[in-house]
């Protein structure tokens, strides 16, 4: 299978063009959904799925789809989908996300360069906010295309000065119509960078991921009592942000004990903190905290949380705070499809490459998609594991050997 590694380069490369940012190290770009710099990146893909023979459909709420459907492929067989997304976070990196898009199209086009005739149509999939660093909630067109989330709903979603996400794809000319429906897949791979470090570390091409962690986000509170720093004796506070620093270390503990448990994929994070009055002469009379836990196993996300909860309750009778603790986010863990991850080793297997199986601790849209249909992911490797920076790089030759390996595995599933 004959995959141009120079041509995938020169398309994530033209796209990194796209809200170019300068960077002291790098190479970065701050991609926005629904932006101009987001159209621009949505126009040029439209015009290489066009240039590729693929038919183009966009939803209402912006997913874009190229679609190759040839005389060989059934049109009434469910189509096999690959991509990612094109947004980024502010002041990202190439890679996180357009390696996913253009690889999936190149994969195609490398297809159809081999002379394959698929059974069943292909579909390139580029799907709207996945970062949600714009409109909130991240993976915001795939939760649309899998109807965990409305179109109403998705469309009355504003920024931070107000605009509607329906007004942002009307203002660059992307708010389509009817709603990309997922579940009308047989199947859906994505290619990601790693953004860990598990694959530079074993020197190993091209990861599959066995499961898509779970997360679960949380925000726990402790008021105490404002006073004077000066005037207020030390055994008669009530310090919230004192309170609060045993917290943040007994999350932490937790979280490190039930990795050394299991396969270190168990993570406990606390990293929001408002505190009030927030003044250096002033003792703390309020922490309010984000807390964020994932896994592989939903129960270990429980058993974190819980932990977390009797902190807070032994903080309460120790020194004589008033907690509370409410859960914000619950979503389970997205075990990948086995017939996706065996169609994944069998293409890497025939690439000539290794692979590595492995968890990913990252959401990813394919966490959806696998809710309604059989999805699969794979990975290149990350360098250094830096991701969500303009640091972050991965070799071409590795984009390339992956994209080989997602070629081979569409073939599989779309009628070798």
């Amino acid at each position: 299978m004959h995959v141009d590694r120079d041509r995938l380069r020169a398309d994530v490369e033209a796209n990194a063009a796209f809200g170019e940012i300068d960077a002291p190290e790098g190479r970065g770009r701050t991609v926005l959904a629904g932006t101009e710099a987001n159209g621009r990146a949505r126009d040029r893909l439209v015009e290489r799925f066009a240039d590729a023979g693929l038919d183009v459909s966009v939803d209402a709420v912006g997913n874009v789809a190229g679609t190759w459907a040839p005389a060989s492929a059934d049109p009434d067989a469910a189509p096999v989908a690959a991509g990612s997304h094109l947004d980024s976070v502010p002041e990202g990196g190439i890679f996180d996300g357009p390696l996913g898009v253009y690889g999936a199209l190149e994969a195609v086009r490398a297809l159809r360069a081999d002379g394959f005739e698929p059974t069943r149509p292909i579909a390139v999939v580029c799907f709207t906010e996945e970062e949600g660093a714009r409109f909130g909630g991240g993976m915001l067109g795939s939760s649309v295309a899998t109807g965990r989330t409305s179109v109403e709903e998705a469309l009355a979603l504003t920024d931070g000065d107000g605009v509607r996400l329906g007004d942002a794809l009307d203002s660059i000319g992307y708010r389509g119509s009817g709603r990309l429906d997922a579940s009308a897949w047989d199947a859906f791979l994505e290619l990601h960078v790693e953004q860990d470090t598990r694959l530079e570390a074993a020197g190993v091409p091209v990861g599959i991921v066995t499961t898509i962690t779970g997360i679960a986000q949380a925000t726990a509170r402790i008021d105490g009592e404002a006073d004077h720093a000066g005037a207020t004796p030390m055994d008669e506070r009530t310090d919230a942000l004192a309170a609060a620093s045993e917290f943040v270390l007994d999350v932490e503990r937790a979280g490190r004990e039930r990795a050394l448990a299991g396969e270190n994929t168990a993570v406990a994070t606390v990293g929001g903190c408002d505190v009030r009055p927030n003044a250096t002469n002033v003792v703390p009379g309020a922490v309010e905290l984000g807390v964020d836990v994932r896994d592989v196993e939903y129960a270990t996300m429980e058993a974190l949380l819980d932990r977390a909860e009797r902190s807070l309750d032994r903080l309460a009778d120790e020194r004589g705070v008033e907690t509370s603790f409410a859960r914000d986010l619950d979503v389970e863990p997205a075990p990948m499809s086995g017939r996706c991850r065996e169609a994944l080793a069998a293409g890497a297997e025939t690439a000539g490459v290794e692979s590595l199986a492995l968890h990913s601790g990252a959401a990813h849209d394919a966490m959806h998609v696998s809710r309604v249909t059989d999805a699969g992911m794979l990975f290149a490797p990350s360098r250094d594991g830096v991701s969500h920076t303009p640091r972050e790089w991965t070799d071409w030759d590795d984009c390339a050997t992956a994209t080989r390996t997602l070629a081979e595995a569409l073939a599989r599933l779309a009628g070798r």
